[in-house]
C-alpha cells in the first residue's frame, strides 16, 4: 500500500513554531484544520465573540483555499468556547454566512474553562473533504 504524502499550511503566526504544529494538514482528499482563532494577519484578536468567530471562519477559509477547497467542503466543525450562549447566538447568525447550507455540516459546541491565548473566546477545529 502506497503511503499518502502530507501537505501542510501555515498562517505565519509565532505560536506555530513555539508550540510546534501545522495549521492545516491534507492527506488525500481530506483536510484537518487545527483549532483556528479569531486573529488577523498580525496575530491581534478581534473584540467580542461574534467578531472573533467571524475572523476564525475567515482564517479557516484562507487555509482551505490554499488546497482549492471552500467552506462547502467542510464536513465537521468543533467549536470550543468560553461562553456557550454567546457562541450559540454568534454561530446561529454566522452559520448561514459561512456555509451555503449549514445543515450539511456536523457541528459540536463545547464550553471550556480556558483557551490557549489570553483574550481568546472561541477556537474552531475543522475537517473538510472533497
Amino acid at each position: 500500500m502506497e503511503r499518502k504524502e502530507k501537505e501542510t499550511q501555515s498562517l505565519g503566526m509565532p505560536w506555530e513554531a513555539e508550540y510546534g504544529y501545522a495549521q492545516a494538514v491534507r492527506v488525500g482528499d481530506t483536510v484537518w484544520l487545527s483549532g483556528q482563532l479569531g486573529h488577523d494577519d498580525t496575530g491581534k484578536l478581534a473584540e467580542g465573540m461574534e467578531a472573533q468567530m467571524r475572523q476564525t471562519y475567515a482564517n479557516a477559509r484562507k487555509l482551505l483555499e490554499a488546497y482549492g477547497m471552500t467552506m462547502d467542503d467542510v464536513v465537521e466543525e468543533v467549536l470550543y468556547v468560553l461562553d456557550t450562549q454567546a457562541a450559540f447566538g454568534a454561530r446561529k447568525k454566522l452559520g448561514r454566512e459561512v456555509y451555503s447550507d449549514p445543515m450539511q455540516v456536523a457541528s459540536t459546541l463545547i464550553e471550556v474553562v480556558g483557551l490557549a491565548i489570553p483574550g481568546e473566546l472561541v477556537e474552531i477545529k475543522i475537517v473538510a473533504r472533497r
